[in-house]
């Protein structure tokens, strides 16, 4: 009786927003066994839920290629150091991110270095 009370509480709480929900996408998409240096200029950066988006565009063979790099979420970059505008549009950063599998412009943010030398982790 009091587990199925404790239950019945915690699906009602989920539901209400009181209590965060557990469910969340699959991290399979990101190839975890690489890692990537690139170097690049900000095009864009979204401070949204459920997760932060760092948009770089990487010069490579004289052509600008725009990398989307999904980060944590905004609460966890929080803790890490981040705010809503840690980049902005034109800074020189230098990120690690683990690609994702079927493309080469897409992946994990992992670290960041900012234009005054701080590395932030984005996961």
């Amino acid at each position: 009786m009091r587990r199925s009370f404790l239950s019945a509480l915690a699906v009602l709480l989920s539901a209400s927003g009181f209590m965060p929900a557990m469910a969340h996408h699959s991290f399979a998409m990101f190839d975890q066994t690489k890692t990537v240096v690139l170097q690049g200029v900000i095009s864009r950066f979204e401070w949204t839920n459920p997760h932060v988006f760092v948009f770089v565009d990487v010069k490579k063979n004289g052509k600008s290629v725009t990398h989307a790099l999904e980060g944590s979420s905004p609460s966890l970059m929080r803790h890490a150091g981040w705010t809503f505008d840690t980049l902005k549009p034109g800074d020189m950063v230098e990120v690690t991110v683990h690609p994702v599998k079927e493309s080469n412009a897409r992946g994990m943010l992992v670290t960041v270095k900012l234009p005054n030398g701080q590395t932030l982790k984005g996961w």
